[in-house]
């Protein structure tokens, strides 16, 4: 039996921990400062601190090593990410984290579409339906009646 740490389940629950203090954090931190501000010093602290982890594990690769494919992938991947972190930041200003987080959870259901449209990836109906079940959750928690 493998150790834990080694599957992807641990590193995704771990995730979705870190993802909610995120939220509860952030939304803290913005009270008085510009959510714009806000999302550049936690890329700042981000940025830092993956490359001391990088540094200290010898896990630096040098730039050459990666290919144009990859490069503009990533490049179009983290544009993607600072745009959703600008918008969750916004998001966080004006409204309350136990339903701005649940919204921004869509992603979830988004990645499902998005593998099965353009990575041809297969889900089964009862994967579907866990989508929609999300989906669902998620508009239900954002309710505000």
């Amino acid at each position: 039996m493998r150790p834990i740490f080694l599957s992807w389940q641990f590193w995704a629950l771990l995730s979705a921990a870190f993802a909610a203090l995120t939220a509860v954090f952030a939304k803290i931190g913005i009270e008085s400062v510009n959510s714009d501000f806000a999302t550049f010093i936690r890329t700042c602290v981000i940025l830092c601190v993956l490359a001391a982890i990088l540094i200290g594990t010898g896990q630096w690769q040098p730039l050459g090593s990666v290919s144009g494919r990859s490069y503009l992938f990533l490049v179009l991947s983290g544009l993607a990410t600072g745009a959703s972190w600008i918008c969750y930041f916004r998001a966080l200003k004006l409204g309350d984290a136990a339903r701005v987080a649940p919204l921004d959870k869509l992603s979830v259901v988004l990645v499902a579409v998005f593998g099965a449209a353009f990575l041809g990836e297969r889900l089964l109906l009862p994967n579907w339906i866990g989508v929609a079940f999300i989906a669902a959750g998620a508009v239900l928690v954002a309710y505000k009646g």
